[in-house]
């Protein structure tokens, strides 16, 4: 069967590729380590092109989300700043020139005060804005973390957590390395109280992360369970910070998932989980369906 389109996250580490048919069905996929951070903007189209030959894609067009539209990037594709519909976030997709290929680039959004950016998760929110009860706070766990306040069917504001970077930074970098590790089995025991005193004192975070250390020293805490403690006072902060919340969904998976959803449970937070990937499909798809109206079949 010929792909109606090929859909692509092209993140920072990796590439990931559909093609899909007009209901959206993927007829073949391919993975690669071949991320953003490791290309020159010159070799951007020849790696393209290889993996589209490997896919049978024809001439199918072609829309990519995530870091291949930043500075460092392909081409940069400007933010969409906030508040923003979510069909602006179809219409400002950035057209690049390949030949013999329509391409397109979604954009990432900004907020300007304060000052924040996201791109990649726009488009796991356009994967959900069709679905019912889209409306709500919206987590998407990560190196950067992002929370999104959606209303209305319009983005109206979203935070970055650093949680993800700052964990790894600390388990590496700091003294905090002495007394963890980051490839320990993970206990679920340490993270849970962790998570709560990072919940019941946000404002002492700093306090809290030395105490790490001293509890290996002085109370025999162990490695595993000193890792799993870091995770959740960060976690645990990074809910803290959100304010009170009645429910949130979560687009996640793999471990993340997990220590989210524990996370939040801790924090007596209603989540309704939401698989990252398929959200980032999903969204892709959306988008595609508008810019492409008569290659791509409409659902309700």
């Amino acid at each position: 069967m010929v792909a109606a389109c090929v859909l692509g996250d092209w993140g920072t580490s990796s590439l990931r590729l559909w093609a899909v048919d007009q209901a959206g069905r993927v007829l073949a996929e391919r993975r690669s380590g071949q991320g953003m951070g490791g290309l020159a903007p010159e070799a951007f189209e020849p790696v393209l092109r290889e993996h589209l030959a490997a896919l049978a894609a024809g001439d199918a067009p072609v829309l990519l989300c995530g870091m291949v539209g930043a500075r460092q990037g392909w081409r940069e594709a400007p933010y969409v700043a906030l508040p923003a519909e979510f069909g602006a976030i179809c219409d400002a997709a950035l057209p690049i020139g390949m030949r013999d290929v329509d391409l397109r680039i979604l954009p990432g959004l900004s907020a300007a005060e304060p000052a924040d950016v996201m791109r990649g998760e726009e488009t796991q929110l356009l994967g959900l804005a069709g679905a019912a009860g889209a409306d709500g706070v919206v987590v998407l766990p990560g190196t950067h973390s992002k929370w999104v306040w959606l209303t209305e069917g319009r983005i109206g504001r979203f935070e970055t957590a650093m949680t993800g970077e700052l964990f790894a930074l600390l388990g590496s970098q700091s003294v905090l390395r002495h007394s963890v590790d980051l490839s320990a089995a993970f206990d679920d025991d340490a993270f849970a109280e962790g998570v709560a005193r990072g919940l019941a004192a946000p404002q002492r975070l700093t306090r809290l992360l030395f105490g790490v250390r001293a509890a290996t020293l002085m109370d025999g805490l162990g490695r595993a369970a000193a890792t799993a403690r870091l995770s959740g006072l960060l976690i645990g902060a990074e809910i803290a910070g959100a304010g009170p919340l009645d429910g949130v969904t979560l687009v996640a998976s793999g471990a993340l998932a997990e220590r989210y959803g524990r996370a939040l449970a801790v924090a007596g937070i209603p989540a309704n989980l939401v698989d990252a990937e398929a959200a980032t499909r999903s969204g892709l798809m959306q988008a595609a369906r508008r810019l492409w109206p008569g290659r791509l079949e409409r659902t309700a």
